[in-house]
């Protein structure tokens, strides 16, 4: 299936602003961690149900196309269903990155490969390779439901998957928050409060006398 291209303006965003323009999203429990900092994921999920048992994350790694991110539903359990050679060839392949609700083990080359990997758990033992698990199909996922094609963002702070709908909206949303947090920290860095730039007082006393308010920034849109 072909799926549209990604907007090239995710690459600009992080989950933060994402997660504050729709906080309806759909964001991964923050048991599901990156291995390695600093890497920004973004790509289309190609999912893995399994437990136990890693064949099935074989064949989706050899399906696998450019810039998508396997999602492997490894049930939580602790057993490794993916390590050093299957993220070297998921780089090769140009893959967006790896998530699994499981264990992941050869954790120190992962800075040497550079690919983001995200994980419940890092243990050394592997599963076995004898049970044909189900590929693109809905999984679930450090607490969320991802489908085949859903869009997964992740960086440092977690992980945020988006349907196709959902994406136009939150994408500009996103940028203007994230714009307004620029100019409000620019502001501080001169030597300015953040209650410069804050309604707070105003939207402190309103929730007080349980008064409708919304809590904004003070600076130009």
């Amino acid at each position: 299936m072909e799926y549209p291209r990604l907007d090239k303006r995710l690459q600009h965003l992080d989950s933060a602003c994402l997660c504050d323009a729709d906080k309806r999203l759909r964001v991964m429990d923050p048991g599901i961690r990156p291995l390695i900092g600093g890497h920004r994921m973004i790509g289309r999920a190609r999912t893995v149900r399994c437990r136990g048992d890693f064949l099935s994350v074989i064949k989706a790694l050899q399906d696998s196309k450019r810039d998508e991110v396997l999602v492997i539903d490894a049930g939580g359990k602790k057993i490794a269903v993916a390590g050093e050679m299957f993220t070297t060839e998921a780089k090769r392949k140009g893959l967006a990155g790896i998530i699994i609700d499981g264990g992941y083990r050869d954790t120190r080359h992962l800075d040497a490969i550079g690919l983001p990997v995200y994980a419940r758990h890092i243990h050394p033992l592997a599963g076995t390779v004898s049970a044909i698990g189900k590929t693109q199909v809905p999984v679930d996922c450090g607490g969320v439901a991802v489908e085949p094609g859903d869009i997964i963002f992740g960086d440092d702070d977690g992980v945020v998957v988006l349907a196709e709908h959902e994406l136009p909206g939150v994408i500009e949303a996103a940028q203007n928050i994230q714009k307004q947090e620029e100019q409000v920290i620019q502001g501080m860095q001169k030597g300015g409060s953040l209650f410069d730039y804050l309604n707070f007082d105003e939207h402190y006393d309103k929730i007080e006398k349980h008064e409708p308010s919304r809590l904004k920034f003070m600076v130009d849109d």
